[in-house]
């Protein structure tokens, strides 16, 4: 028993053991836990990964989007789109087809400024392995990896305005080099789409790309640019049966074209030597489509602040965060040195002075476009009942022709009671540099503080005085400009002077060509608020800021005012007025006039603006947006229609919206 009782007692001692062993071991098991479930419920979600959270879910759904998109067969997104939007019309090249047009006349695209791609042939050092890679235009991959090299490979020489030394960046050739601006963003597009359903093809289609970047002479100059549009125009009109092309620019391509006409008619070394009859032989029409005849405000902005009405915005929710130093950032200020070195910019400055733009006190448009109104949507091409009426008693009146004013108080005053220095004696005064030492150099930084009260004191500037404003504080840019561009208005065309380049671009300082049998189209969307004047305010930023900012706090105080974030708007196509595209085929070449002599036929063909309706529309078939437009249905549709062989009269001649005739008759320019 005594045995038994001590193995029991051995046993039971054991035991206790272990349950102490277990609590010992579950107590240091509850020191190493404690810590961690302290830590984890602790820890608080924060922003940064709701943040993280949300891109990610946006991405997998894109992805996951994208891969059922690819995979699934082509006629189902066809089948959503009908069952939610109705069916879908024929595009204009498979109704045309229909009809039975057929190819006829060969056509000729000319892109305008920045929707041609362009790419590198030489670089520096950080530019390795890019070689015929896409510096613009595509995916834009460069600008994100390596900006500063970008900026500095697509910047010209500051003093020739051509290639700095080092680097050669050319235009992309063919079709590809502005059919599509970036992956999914179309330009011509949709509309070599539809000439193809015709019997359209790359023999009978010529995309004549050009650096944009470059004064339109010095494309000449550097590339022979003009010389190669001349060649294969010539070899198409050769090589079809002797059929005339019809050319098709856009944008700042219709100003380059005019360039070509003029130049291809003068004698060498300065022109093409094709003569006089040279158009007439080869051209059957011109289709200019969003054309800045008489320039644009836009272009003012720009070279001002490196503005424009989005731009403006965005400042607005983040003050200072692209001026600054954030990140290595300082955007505007590499924006400008770049954009500054780009001569055929100033090519787009307003041209005609007050007598187009309107003065101090007046201005063509007057009161006659309701900013708020609402576009409705028009599937016809020949109706134009569909406007919506303007009430001009509610509407207050504006003076478009201040295309720049510091305040909204001097915007809106009259001319008496606005207190302004003498810019001119400002403009002789020495120029103190700011000896603020700043990582970007911009011209701002050489002209002073002195110089930059002046400008603004000056308080209003008119299409007469911007010339002057911005020869004040862009003294290199406006010295190369002014050697191949030119803004007036011509007193007598057969003044020797007129045969110079740098009067061909403006069609108030030339005359169009000897051809009678030619036309000539203005296209352009109608219907859109587009900037026409600016509010200005001087900046209180750093020293190595761009000192000028648009006012965005400014605005008209009601919902139809067309004041709206230190933005005046009028009608036309967002970038473009209506004043500057339809002018002078409403009046400076309607008839034979002194700038067009042999009376060429010139049409007007607006384009009323309609959003799409819904997202499966993308960018629309109706819209009349300055690029959006170049896949409208009725824009195409005339395209086609003439290039098949019909004429202006044959489309239905003038086909508008706007009150561009009023205005016209507002204007006193001498025919």
């Amino acid at each position: 028993m005594s045995f038994l009782r001590r193995r029991k007692g051995t046993d039971s001692s054991k035991s206790q053991n272990l349950r102490c062993n277990i609590v010992k071991e579950d107590e240091k098991n509850n020191l190493y836990e404690s810590p961690r479930k302290e830590s984890y419920n602790s820890k608080k979600w924060s922003c940064w990964d709701s943040c993280c959270w949300f891109i990610g879910f946006v991405c997998s759904v894109w992805w996951f989007l994208l891969l059922l998109y690819n995979t699934m067969p082509a006629s189902i997104p066809q089948y959503v789109t009908e069952a939610i939007t109705g069916p879908l019309t024929d595009p204009p090249g498979v109704k045309l087809r229909k009809e039975g047009l057929t190819v006829n006349h060969p056509v000729v695209f000319v892109p305008g400024i920045v929707t041609g791609g362009l790419e590198l042939w030489e670089g520096h050092q950080c530019a390795e392995g890019l070689f015929r890679k896409r510096l613009w235009g595509g995916s834009f991959g460069e600008l994100y990896k390596r900006p500063l090299c970008w900026a500095q490979h697509m910047s010209l020489d500051n003093e020739t305005g051509l290639d700095p030394p080092g680097i050669r960046v050319r235009p992309v050739s063919g079709l590809v080099a502005a059919d599509y601006f970036a992956a999914g963003y179309f330009v011509w597009a949709v509309l070599i789409a539809n000439l193809a359903q015709i019997g359209y093809e790359e023999k009978t289609m010529y995309m004549a790309a050009y650096d944009w970047r470059l004064s339109f002479q010095n494309t000449e100059v550097r590339d022979q640019t003009l010389s190669r549009i001349k060649s294969n125009i010539e070899l198409m009109v050769a090589t079809n049966g002797g059929k005339k092309v019809v050319v098709i620019p856009h944008s700042m391509g219709v100003l380059y074209f005019l360039h070509f006409m003029k130049w291809v008619e003068a004698p060498p070394p300065m022109g093409g030597g094709g003569g006089s009859e040279w158009c007439a032989k080869h051209i059957k029409a011109v289709m200019n489509i969003g054309g800045p005849f008489l320039g644009v405000p836009k272009s003012v902005s720009g070279l001002f602040s490196v503005e424009a009405r989005d731009i403006a915005i965005a400042r607005t929710f983040a003050p200072g965060f692209l001026d600054k130093d954030v990140f290595g950032l300082q955007t505007f200020q590499h924006l400008m040195r770049m954009t500054r070195t780009w001569d055929s910019t100033v090519s787009m400055i307003p041209k005609g002075g007050e007598t187009i733009w309107g003065g101090l006190d007046w201005s063509p448009e007057g009161s006659s476009f309701n900013c708020g109104a609402k576009t409705l949507r028009n599937n016809s091409i020949n109706n134009t009942d569909q406007i919506p009426n303007i009430n001009l008693a509610n509407m207050k009146n504006v003076n478009y022709g201040r295309i720049i004013s510091f305040g909204k108080d001097v915007a809106e005053a009259h001319s008496s009671k606005i207190e302004r220095v003498d810019l001119l004696d400002s403009m002789k005064a020495d120029m103190l540099a700011n000896l603020t030492n700043c990582d970007i150099w911009i011209e701002y930084h050489d002209i002073g503080d002195h110089r930059i009260k002046a400008a603004a004191d000056y308080k209003v500037y008119t299409a007469g005085s911007i010339l002057d404003l911005l020869h004040f504080v862009s003294p290199k840019l406006m010295a190369r400009g002014g050697a191949h561009f030119s803004y007036g208005i011509a007193d007598n065309l057969d003044d020797p002077k007129y045969q110079h380049y740098k009067y061909w671009s403006n069609p108030l300082e030339t005359k169009l060509p000897d051809a009678p049998d030619m036309e000539i189209y203005s296209m352009y969307g109608v219907g859109i608020p587009t900037e026409r004047a600016y509010v200005y305010k001087v900046t209180t930023a750093t020293d190595c800021s761009i000192p000028f900012q648009i006012d965005t706090s400014v605005e008209g105080g009601s919902e139809d005012s067309c004041l709206k974030g230190g933005v005046f708007s009028a009608d036309g196509d967002e970038t473009v007025p209506v004043l500057s595209a339809g002018l002078m085929a409403a009046k400076g070449w309607r008839g034979k006039t002194r700038f067009n002599p042999s009376g060429i036929p010139t049409y007007i063909r607006e384009y009323s603006h309609a959003p799409p309706a819904n997202l499966l529309e993308g960018r629309g078939t109706q819209s009349g947006a300055h690029v959006d437009i170049m896949g409208n249905f009725a824009l195409i549709e005339d395209i086609i229609r003439v290039a098949a062989g019909a004429t202006g009269k044959e489309l239905g001649g003038d086909h508008v919206y706007s009150d561009i005739f009023k205005w016209a008759e507002r204007i006193n320019l001498q025919l």
